[in-house]
This record gives C-alpha cells, sequence and structure tokens, in this order.
C-alpha cells in the first residue's frame, strides 16, 4: 500500500476515533481551555482592526491578492490576479501585520493559531485567489512561487472564476455553455510545487474536473477554502458531491462561505440554510472534512450593511453581471437571485451565532469545536507543519 493512502487512512482513522482532538494545544488538535478555537477559510484584513478582537477570530485565511480587470475575447471581464498586482498587495499586507505585532500574528505554521489564541491576537496565514501571480514563471521551475513563500504566502488558489494556465475554472464557459475543463500540465507541475514547499492548495472556484485532479495529484491535503453544495443549489460555482468527497479523501476540508444566492433558491435565507449546507458536507465528507468560511470582510457584506440587510436591494448590485452569464449558458444562472446575506449571520459576532445554532442544532460539543476551528487548524497543522 503506498506511504500516501496510509497516511491518509491512519488521519481518518485517528479522526473517527476521535483521538485528533485529545492531543495537547502543542500538536494543534485540542479544544482549548475557555474561548472556543475560531478560524475562518476567508476573509480580508479589516480597515478598522478593533474588528479583530470582536470578531472572536483566533485565526483565519486572509485574501491579501489584489486584482486587474482583463477584458476577455468574448466580452466578458476577468479579474485575474496578476504577478505585478499581487507582489504589492502581499508587501502591503505584510507591512501592515508587522506594523500592529499587539493584535496580528503573520501564519507562518499552525503553531501561530495556538500563539495567537493564548495571546488574545489574530493569526493571519496569507491567501492568494488565483495562481495567475505565478503564471510567468512556468518556464522557470515556478521560482515565483518561492518568492510569493518568501513574502509570507502560505495558500495558493488555483484560479478564480475563470481558468487560467494552470486550472479549468467554474464559469468557463464557450458562449453557448458551460466547460468542465481539467488540471493542465501546468497544473500538475504548480500542485507539485506546493507540496514541497508546504504550501496548501485551495481548489475553491476551479472546475470540478479540475478539483478532482489536484486531489488525485497532491500528496497533501487540499482544500475548497470557500464554497458551497451543489446538491442544495445546482450552480456552476457550487461544488458537486465528487468533489467534496475527493477532498475529503485527501484529509482536507471544505469551507461554506456566506453567498447566499448559492446557499439556497428559497426567498429568504436563514441560519437553517446554512446549516443545512454544513450538514450536508458532513453527510458527504464526514464531520472532519467541514469548516467555516466567510468570503466577506470581518464585519460582513459592507454594502448589505449600509442597507441595513435589505437583500432586495443588495442582490440589485449583481444581476447585471448574473445576466450576462445566463447569456451563455453557464448553470444555474437561469435562476433569478434574490439576496446576498443572512441578516442574522451579516455581522461581527457571526461565528459566534453559528456555534450558538449548531449548538441549538444538536451538535456535540467535539463536533462544534471541529467545525468551529479544529478541522482549520488539524489541516494547517498537516500542510504547514
Amino acid at each position: 500500500m503506498p506511504v500516501e493512502i496510509q497516511r491518509r487512512q491512519l488521519l481518518k482513522a485517528l479522526a473517527a476515533a476521535g483521538l485528533l482532538t485529545q492531543l495537547s494545544p502543542l500538536n494543534g488538535w485540542a479544544k482549548t481551555a475557555g474561548k472556543p478555537l475560531y478560524i475562518d477559510g476567508l476573509s480580508f484584513l479589516p480597515e478598522d482592526l478593533a474588528d479583530l478582537h470582536a470578531s472572536k477570530l483566533d485565526a483565519y485565511l486572509c485574501d491579501i491578492s489584489a486584482i486587474e480587470a482583463i477584458e476577455q475575447a468574448d466580452g466578458t471581464t476577468n479579474y485575474k490576479r496578476t504577478y505585478n498586482a499581487c507582489v504589492k498587495s502581499i508587501g502591503e499586507a505584510l507591512e501592515r501585520v508587522n506594523a500592529n505585532p499587539d493584535k496580528l500574528i503573520l501564519g507562518r505554521s499552525a503553531k501561530d493559531i495556538q500563539t495567537a489564541h493564548e495571546s488574545g491576537r489574530t493569526a493571519v496565514f496569507f491567501q492568494i485567489q488565483g495562481a495567475d501571480c505565478v503564471e510567468q514563471s512556468i518556464g522557470q521551475d515556478l521560482n515565483q512561487v518561492d518568492e510569493f513563500y518568501e513574502r509570507g504566502l502560505r495558500i495558493l488558489q488555483l484560479t478564480h472564476h475563470y481558468g487560467n494556465l494552470f486550472s479549468g475554472g467554474a464559469l468557463d464557459n464557450d458562449g453557448k455553455q458551460g466547460l468542465d475543463l481539467p488540471l493542465t500540465q501546468a497544473g500538475h507541475q504548480l500542485i507539485d510545487k506546493l507540496n514541497s514547499k508546504k504550501m496548501l492548495i485551495d481548489v475553491s472556484h476551479s472546475s470540478p474536473r479540475s478539483a478532482l485532479d489536484t486531489a488525485k495529484a497532491s500528496r497533501a491535503p487540499i482544500v475548497q477554502s470557500h464554497g458551497a453544495v451543489r446538491a442544495i443549489v445546482n450552480h456552476a460555482r457550487c461544488s458537486p458531491d465528487a468533489v467534496i468527497k475527493a477532498i475529503a479523501d485527501t484529509g482536507g476540508l471544505f469551507g461554506v462561505f456566506m453567498m447566499t444566492f448559492w446557499l439556497t433558491t428559497d426567498h429568504t435565507p436563514t441560519t437553517e440554510h446554512y446549516l443545512a449546507q454544513l450538514k450536508h458536507v458532513v453527510k458527504v465528507g464526514g464531520i472532519d472534512a467541514v469548516a467555516i468560511a466567510n468570503d466577506y470582510p470581518l464585519r460582513g457584506h459592507e454594502n448589505l450593511l449600509k442597507l441595513g440587510n435589505d437583500n432586495g436591494e443588495g442582490v440589485k448590485q449583481y444581476v447585471e453581471w448574473w445576466h450576462s452569464l445566463r447569456a451563455r449558458g453557464v448553470l444555474g444562472f437561469d435562476h433569478e437571485p434574490q439576496h446576498v446575506v443572512i441578516p442574522a449571520l451579516n455581522h461581527i459576532e457571526r461565528m459566534e451565532r453559528i456555534d450558538t445554532a449548531l449548538f441549538q442544532a444538536g451538535f456535540s460539543s467535539s463536533d462544534r469545536a471541529k467545525i468551529m476551528g479544529g478541522n482549520w487548524q488539524r489541516v494547517l497543522t498537516e500542510v504547514l507543519g
């Protein structure tokens, strides 16, 4: 039996027996005494750093990427995380973290989570939502990956919405229908490079086929840091069960995010709809494969907050983009979006409210500990060290 398969089976067996969560805090999996451990799958550095304490987050994957708007041949716009944009943005983010050591810790290894928890600070693990930023180094041993690593990057998402030189994207289309493109040869090289660097691979926004290819190729756990379930909302941006299962089988996890037009097609989104997504991931991948994600600022969707969480008004900013994908036959855009947020969770205390909802729904304390942060801590320990 290959060593990698043995490792994955051992991790799953330990998790199933509850042994991983019984290890000491120094090993990174224990539920800490006092305040619960809260880790989020994706947010951003807040303008007001007081939001860090208010959110009660011990750590989160922090998107520090910057974009350039690229008009594509078909007339649609792709927002690419280019090298020049991201080198500048990661430098600015690192400067801000270093200037605020009383509030922030740059997450380089999973040990930084425990340090943050014990000191009342927040560990931020730099993430870029698209490997476009390293495309120029495909012929140079992907040395731009090394450069970003040295600047603090620890998580790299393969692509964003549309495919690039590495991966197919969830919204790729030929003008008449959606596509499901595979991981490219360069994509396989990138997976090997990220594994060697001990960087976490994120398949959010990838096509299902590319995500499945990545799960098969990676020697370490992979994640979908932020996404939703296609079995609940039949949409190209949502993941089929096969992808959720494949991610779980690597020892990785699936983070459920806050964008409600991908959480439910019901008219009024509620916390129950969010819990339904979590429960489905548990059903498909197991309790060790599910986690919380955001994809909005720590406070929540800023425009919706200004509108008093008026979803009917707030969704208008998405309609033009939504209709442009409908015209191109992309799965799920035939349904008219009706909302953007769950009002009760579009709040700085979102994590605590989700934890309470899980308790009220009958989740055990050990399962809640995994969902709210333990699973992220385990994966980051396994991949980053």
